[in-house]
């Protein structure tokens, strides 16, 4: 192997690495965030633009998904399942907060976790756009 591809493998290795380390930070800690958190943010998904049904649905179907993918991504055997579901669904929640900047809803309807709250509309679509980014380097990676 020559030194080109071992710095290519290295550095597809680090980002992979990265990539869904940084994935299993976040949905751990919006995951978790959601259940301590259950009423407001079922509450808060009742706010929403969709059936109230719906949204009720959705509540527990949203932590569900963000911890397992955390758990995905976790496993070597999952890893690249979980990164390109991670991918996938961060994907749903930019189209979504792209929808909401650009006021296609009557009302602001959503109620984001943690530090993303303080961003504002903009810069939480950028940092979604920022892990879409890292979901397709993850996709893309090699594992070490």
């Amino acid at each position: 192997m020559d030194f080109n591809m071992k710095l290519n493998y290295n550095y597809s290795s680090w980002l992979y690495l990265a990539s869904s380390m940084l994935f299993v930070a976040l949905w751990t800690f919006t995951g978790i965030e959601k259940l301590l958190g259950f009423s407001a943010f079922q509450q808060a998904m009742m706010n929403q633009t969709i059936p109230v049904v719906w949204a009720k649905l959705l509540a527990p179907i949203i932590i569900i998904a963000e911890l397992g993918l955390a758990l995905l991504l976790v496993f070597k055997t999952t890893k690249r399942l979980g990164m390109l579901f991670s991918s996938l669904l961060m994907t749903v929640f930019t189209t979504y907060i792209g929808l909401v900047w650009m006021g296609a809803f009557p009302r602001i309807p959503c109620s984001c976790a943690g530090f993303i709250e303080s961003m504002g509309w903009e810069g939480h679509f950028l940092f979604n756009v920022g892990f879409i980014v890292l979901g397709m380097f993850g996709v893309m990676g090699r594992e070490p």
